[in-house]
């Protein structure tokens, strides 16, 4: 084995600059899929970090207007849902709705303190709304049930906020802010990456309202899907609950608009399969014009070498070692030129992670373990394939021929 690599080490030797010019179509090829696979992570790892199974698996409905009439009714009428429909919707679809919850949200969107005031929109939501949006907690806590069932005038505000309205984050909890005229005790402050709105306990703004039974929105948590044609199913049904309730054609989708994150989850993560795959497939294909290079030299090779192998043979080199020499030289080039293209996309996979933090749509776009270990197998097979037609060649060397075209 140690005489395999040193021939092996003189052959590349001698042949400096054609190994380098050759070696450089590799390395630029695992560079270019190294760098692809790194934004394509990155992609991927924004989408996971925005969107999980188990925020995926609801639904969120809005009011619309008609587009079609319906039992003596004209198009155009606005259709408002309503708190009731969250137990109709509930009651006929249990097999697959977990629950539903519905958001009010405050006439008024004005916030204020004797130090300044603000303008973002005022909720009333349920403590589900935590884990719903990903807020996550810095300062006291969430809503809780007991503020629901005691009408509660608490708020939960965001940490830009509370620095607008008191000076500083940490000094929010236990203050007090003016909304409607009315004076409410903040019980937290939140952080989100967007998010500025305003949270109070949905009965008490459904109270302030009026308990006119109008709400803002449903949110639908569903269950028990596992395909687009479920998702759609459950769509389809929640749709026809609201539709024999409101009195609007089921066929008609602006009388209301339905949100179905399932749906889209499972769309847009078949886009990113798609997309993985398709970088895999243009970094291999960059890949291959390297190894069709190595090929073709290594043809070069054989063909230059043939007195040599020649007399390899003649003294009782078997086939299976000449096959074995060259697949071997080959698989170097492509290895050693492969990994300084491993090498060299994981600086700039960093330098690109290092520029776009705080960018949305890319989270972490470097390479890892798993990633190396693909490339690595990817390396070894195309090395192999490379040196492969030239060793089935060299093996074909007659030593009487080889010997007399010295």
């Amino acid at each position: 084995m140690l005489d395999l690599f040193r021939e092996i080490f003189q052959s590349l030797s001698n042949n400096r600059t054609r190994t380098a010019l050759t070696g450089l179509a590799v390395a630029w090829g695992i560079f270019m899929l190294i760098v692809l696979l790194g934004m394509s992570r990155g992609v991927s790892n924004s989408f996971n970090s925005h969107v999980t199974v188990d925020n995926a698996r609801s639904m969120n409905v809005y009011n619309g207007f008609t587009s079609k009439p319906y039992k003596g009714y004209r198009e155009g009428r606005m259709i408002s849902v309503e708190d009731n429909d969250t137990r109709k919707i509930q009651q006929e679809n249990r097999s697959h709705v977990e629950e539903v919850t519905a958001s009010k949200q405050l006439d008024s969107s004005m916030v204020s303190t004797p130090k300044g005031y603000v303008n973002d929109d005022v909720w009333g939501k349920f403590p589900s709304e935590l884990g719903k949006a990903r807020l996550k907690m810095i300062q006291g806590r969430f809503l809780s049930q007991k503020d629901l069932d005691e009408l509660r005038r608490v708020i939960v505000i965001s940490e830009p906020n509370s620095e607008i309205l008191f000076g500083k984050s940490n000094d929010a909890v236990g203050q007090r802010v003016k909304i409607m005229g009315l004076s409410w005790l903040v019980v937290g402050v939140y952080r989100h990456d967007w998010e500025k709105s305003s949270y109070i306990p949905y009965t008490t703004a459904m109270l302030l309202s009026g308990n006119n039974d109008k709400v803002s929105d449903l949110s639908v948590k569903i269950d028990h899907v596992s395909s687009l044609e479920d998702g759609q199913a459950v769509e389809k049904a929640v749709r026809g609950t609201l539709a024999r309730s409101h009195d609007f054609d089921p066929e008609d989708d602006s009388a209301i608009h339905i949100w179905n994150r399932f749906t889209n989850y499972l769309q847009q993560k078949t886009a990113m399969d798609i997309m993985d795959m398709a970088v895999w497939l243009i970094g291999i294909f960059t890949l291959l014009s390297g190894i069709v290079g190595v090929s073709n030299i290594m043809f070069v090779s054989v063909r230059e070498r043939r007195h040599e192998i020649g007399i390899r043979r003649a003294i009782g080199a078997k086939p299976k070692s000449v096959l074995l020499q060259i697949v071997a030289e080959s698989g170097v080039i492509t290895t050693l030129f492969g990994y300084i293209g491993v090498v060299l996309g994981m600086i700039v996979t960093g330098v690109i992670d290092m520029l776009s933090k705080g960018v949305e749509f890319l989270d972490n776009p470097t390479v890892d373990l798993s990633i190396a270990i693909k490339v690595t197998i990817v390396l070894i097979v195309a090395g192999a394939f490379a040196g492969l037609f030239p060793a089935i060649k060299a093996t074909k060397v007659k030593p009487v021929e080889a010997l007399r075209d010295e």
